[in-house]
C-alpha cells in the first residue's frame, strides 16, 4: 500500500510536521503488519478440541506467513461459554469454539443436536453436520452476530453413576447432573430419573459429594474431567451426540479482505476434520484406562437401547415446540437419508 505524506513546501515547523507524521502513521496500516486474533474455548490443554485449535493456528499462520497471528486461550480463560458468545456478538472477541448445547439460549435451533438417538453413528453425524441441514443451522448464527464455520465434536455421550447402571430400570429415581436445557432435562425425565441443573465447572464436586448420582458426557470428557474417579459405573449407550461449533465474530470478519476470509474459513473446516479424527482415535485408549482404574462398563443390548430410544420419544415433542418442527424434521430427514 502506497503512503502519501503531507508536503513540506510551505515550511511547516519541525515539531508540527513531526506531530502530523506521527498521527498519520498511527492510523496508517503498515506493510507486512501483523494482526493478532483471539481464539477462546473452554477445553483443557491437549484435548482434541485444544489440539484442533492449535491446528487452526498452524494453518492460518502458515498460509499468511505469520501476518495473521492466532492467540489461543484455552480452559475458559476468556470466560464462560455465555460470556465468550457475548464477546462474539459485541465484536470484542474474534473466534470461539463452543458446545452447541451451551449457547442454546442465544440460538434455540442448535438444540436440535441435543435430541437423543438422533445419529446412529459418526458417519451419519458428519453427513448431516456437513450437509444441507447442518449448513443451514450454521447460517442461523448470522442473526446472533456470528459466522458459523464448522462443527467440531466431543463424541457420543455415555451415562455414568455412583450407583448401579446395568439396565433401563436402574435409571429410575437416580439424580443426574444436567445442563439447563429443556430438551436434556426432558430426556432424563423420560427415563424416570431426576435432572438437577449443575454448572459444568461444578460437576465434579457435585458427583463427589453425592449431590447427584450421575451424569452424561462423551468418553474423553469423562476422562479429562476425571469423573471416573468418583463414578465407577458406566453405561455405554451412545444415546446422544455432543457437537461444538466454531464461530467467528461477524463484526470483525466482515472487515477482513476476501482472501483472509477464505483462509480462515478453510482453516476452520480443515481443523474440524483433524479434531474429529483425534476424538475417534483416543476413545478406545480412554475406555481401557477406565477399566484399569476399576470402572464397571456395561454395553447394553440392542433390545435395551431400542427400549431406551422408545422411552425418550416424548423429548422430540418438546424439541418441536422449542426448536421448531421444521428444523427437527429436516435434520431427521437428513439423518435417515441413504
Amino acid at each position: 500500500m502506497r503512503t502519501f505524506l503531507p508536503s513540506t513546501r510551505r515550511g511547516l515547523p519541525g515539531l508540527a510536521l513531526a506531530g502530523i507524521l506521527a498521527s498519520f502513521l498511527a492510523f496508517a496500516p503498515l506493510a507486512g503488519a501483523k494482526t493478532a486474533i483471539s481464539y477462546g474455548h473452554g477445553f483443557m490443554p491437549d484435548t482434541p478440541q485444544d489440539l484442533g485449535a492449535i491446528e487452526f493456528k498452524r494453518i492460518v499462520e502458515e498460509k499468511t506467513g505469520g501476518r495473521l497471528q492466532i492467540n489461543l486461550f484455552p480452559s475458559g480463560q476468556l470466560g464462560s461459554a455465555k460470556e465468550m458468545f457475548e464477546g462474539i456478538q459485541m465484536g470484542t472477541q474474534e473466534i470461539v469454539l463452543l458446545p452447541t448445547a451451551r449457547i442454546s439460549g442465544f440460538n434455540a435451533q442448535l438444540q436440535v443436536f441435543d435430541l437423543p438417538f438422533l445419529f446412529p453413528d459418526r458417519a451419519t453425524a458428519y453427513r448431516v453436520l456437513d450437509g444441507e441441514a447442518g449448513q443451514k443451522l450454521l447460517a442461523t448464527l448470522t442473526a446472533n452476530g456470528g459466522v458459523g464455520v464448522a462443527f467440531y465434536e466431543d463424541g457420543f455421550k455415555q451415562f455414568t453413576s455412583s450407583r448401579k447402571l446395568a439396565s433401563l430400570a436402574d435409571f429410575k429415581g437416580q439424580k443426574f447432573r444436567s445442563m439447563e436445557s429443556p430438551i436434556i432435562m426432558e430426556q432424563f425425565k423420560s427415563l424416570g430419573a431426576a435432572p438437577v441443573p449443575v454448572d459444568f465447572a461444578e460437576a465434579y464436586n457435585a458427583l463427589q459429594q453425592k449431590v447427584v448420582d450421575g451424569q452424561e458426557n462423551p468418553v474423553l470428557t469423562i476422562g479429562a474431567m476425571k469423573f471416573n474417579e468418583v463414578q465407577k459405573n458406566m453405561y455405554m449407550s451412545n444415546h446422544g451426540y455432543l457437537a461444538h461449533v466454531l464461530i467467528f465474530s461477524k463484526a470483525w470478519f466482515d472487515k477482513l479482505s476476501p482472501a483472509d476470509q477464505a483462509v480462515l474459513l478453510e482453516a476452520g473446516r480443515e481443523a474440524a476434520a483433524y479434531e474429529r479424527r483425534l476424538v475417534a482415535e483416543r476413545e478406545d485408549a480412554m475406555i481401557a484406562k477406565f477399566k484399569e482404574s476399576g470402572s464397571t462398563i456395561v454395553t447394553p443390548s440392542a433390545e435395551d437401547l431400542a427400549a431406551m430410544a422408545t422411552s425418550m420419544q416424548p423429548v422430540y415433542d418438546v424439541a418441536r415446540k422449542i426448536v421448531g418442527a421444521d428444523v427437527v424434521d429436516a435434520v431427521l430427514a437428513d439423518a435417515k437419508a441413504k
